[in-house]
């Protein structure tokens, strides 16, 4: 996806280095006369040629610094440099993270949840597309409205081939699930979330699946260390998809696709240890 160059060069702080040529994937700069200079007609806005800058000479003027700033978050700006980071402390956030289904009626801060957002927004996307789009239920009123049309979706189909491999897999456990979900205080869906975050992605992205789910992937993550629990509701992405009227009612384009719904709360689970993986084994290929 090439975007148009916004890029802009202070000639009388630039000094020459060609760092900002070498990292730059679009080839949109170049050295000229001792200089960089904007030179392609192209630009993938990743910002990288103003991040290594070492004396602050180039602007992107296509992204927005404040674009990324939380509000409930203390903000560091300082780019950590690699293996700078404690990986046992990141190992131990990614394996404490579990799927919660025992959500606290506490709400959450519609604060947190913009910053969420902002993180999930900080994900890789391939050719730098980034073209995420957020929807935000920050009320129990409106989880609990999607969670009603996604079981009249599933309570709509007329044969267990209606979603495919996805369904015939799922569709007991579906079913126990949507009949559960009808009595009164039991919902098997978002299980009681207060919140929640759909993830879609605009037309034109090159890897739309593999963005999204990184995104997701922050999320969750970001989420455990805020004090909150998340859920991938994988139901719910279906229902989206093949039901256009829920789309609507939430205000998703017609044209956007919907790849990850995360309820989100605070969780009322508390563990005592980790758990466990089933064994990995990798595969090589040396040529």
């Amino acid at each position: 996806m090439n975007l148009p160059v916004t890029t802009e060069i202070d000639h009388d702080l630039c000094t020459g280095c060609g760092l900002c040529v070498d990292i730059c994937p679009s080839n949109t700069i170049s050295l000229v006369d001792g200089r960089a200079t904007v030179t392609g007609d192209y630009s993938i806005q990743c910002d990288h040629c103003a991040a290594i800058c070492p004396v602050g000479a180039i602007t992107v003027h296509g992204v927005d610094e404040d674009a990324l700033k939380l509000t409930t978050v203390k903000n560091n700006g300082t780019w950590l440099k690699h293996g700078d980071f404690d990986t046992a402390l990141l190992v131990q956030l990614m394996r404490s993270r579990r799927s919660c289904r025992m959500f606290s009626s506490k709400p959450v801060e519609k604060d947190m949840l913009e910053d969420l957002v902002k993180i999930g927004a900080t994900a890789p996307s391939g050719t730098n597309s980034q073209l995420w789009t957020f929807t935000i239920l920050p009320y129990r009123s409106a989880v609990e409205k999607l969670g009603a049309m996604t079981s009249q979706f599933f309570h709509r189909l007329n044969s267990d081939d209606a979603l495919g491999q996805y369904y015939r897999r799922y569709h007991e456990t579906g079913k126990e699930n949507l009949r559960e979900g009808k009595e009164p205080g039991r919902d098997q869906l978002f299980y009681g979330a207060p919140a929640a975050i759909i993830i879609g992605m605009k037309p034109g992205a090159s890897c739309p699946c593999e963005d999204a789910l990184m995104a997701s992937q922050n999320i969750l993550l970001a989420a455990h260390a805020m004090g909150l629990g998340t859920c991938m509701i994988g139901f719910v992405v279906e229902a989206i998809k093949h039901d256009s009227g829920i789309k609507r009612a939430l205000g998703i384009p017609k044209k956007e696709r919907v790849y990850a719904v995360i309820a989100i709360g605070y969780s009322s689970e508390k563990y005592t240890r980790m758990t466990e993986r089933k064994p990995v084994a990798p595969r090589y290929y040396e040529g």
